[in-house]
């Protein structure tokens, strides 16, 4: 079918920051945050600088859902008044139910065409492979080109964060308690990657500035000499130093643009406060 209208969805832990999304066919359905008696819509109910300040002060941990599969059928037959297409980009399936959720719904709505692509990542990784399929349909290609242009994505991209601490992510269940104690014994601070749909410890070092200097030589190592295609710098709660970093890979791999966000609330209860993450591919 020529010229088909395709909207393309994501969910909120990508967290894209506004000025990418302007202009593409971007739709996102909101995760849940539970905290206490409250269950809170990501980015719709709680915005990252009140869940922050909040994260900070409180005694207790928020936990995530992943939208259901009623809510997902209620968002795609809302697209359908609009759209011929739908591609879902979503967060990676070995963090999260997501895209379980969306391919049961997709079961139950036959009649319209849903295509559903795992990220194989979070936050700006899933954010890269959005874009990617946003601009293939803003520029009219086929929902099979799109597709493709979002899968083809996936194994270019690179994703790396140093963190404060990995007792986030042992309480919410994405890093076993023997890989938390990788940094945690002598205050270590771990840099961290996504690999293969999971988050996996890369290396361990003294402090946040040299795991930082780190980040940038792994990732010097990861172009092989090639040049940096896109990035975004990514921070939670730490916008200073994340603007410093920022500027660091700007002077290093003579990149002009970076797209430079807060991590949405639902990855900063995984991660927890003060990571900052480098999200990357290279040129052809």
């Amino acid at each position: 079918m020529v010229n088909q209208k395709i909207a393309i969805v994501t969910d909120s832990s990508a967290n894209i920051p506004k000025e990418a999304v302007s202009g593409l066919p971007i739709h996102v359905i909101p995760v849940w945050l539970i905290w206490d008696d409250e269950h809170l819509r990501d980015g719709v109910d709680i915005d990252p600088p009140t869940f922050y300040k909040r994260l900070r002060e409180s005694k207790t941990l928020p936990t995530t859902s992943q939208p259901s599969i009623g809510e997902f059928i209620e968002f795609f037959a809302a697209l359908a008044g609009d759209y011929d297409v739908i591609v879902a980009v979503l967060v990676s399936s070995k963090m999260s139910g997501t895209v379980a959720s969306a391919l049961a719904a997709k079961e139950q709505l036959p009649a319209l065409p849903i295509r559903v692509v795992d990220s194989l990542a979070g936050s700006m990784g899933t954010g890269f492979v959005v874009l990617e399929a946003a601009r293939a349909a803003a520029a009219g290609k086929s929902v099979d080109e799109v597709v493709a242009a979002a899968e083809s994505m996936i194994p270019k991209l690179h994703f790396l964060f140093a963190v404060d601490t990995l007792e986030y992510m042992r309480r919410s269940g994405r890093i076993s308690g023997a890989k938390a104690l990788f940094g945690t014994a002598l205050s270590i601070k771990p840099l961290l990657q996504f690999q293969d749909g999971t988050i996996q410890p890369h290396s361990q070092v003294r402090t946040k500035r040299k795991a930082l200097s780190m980040l940038l030589e792994v990732a010097e190592e990861m172009l092989k000499g090639k040049a940096m295609a896109e990035a975004a710098v990514i921070d939670i709660d730490t916008e200073e130093e994340g603007d410093v970093f920022s500027g660091q890979v700007k002077e290093r791999f003579g990149i002009d643009e970076i797209l430079r966000g807060a991590v949405s609330p639902v990855v900063g209860a995984i991660v927890g406060p003060g990571a900052i993450g480098l999200a990357f591919y290279a040129e052809e």
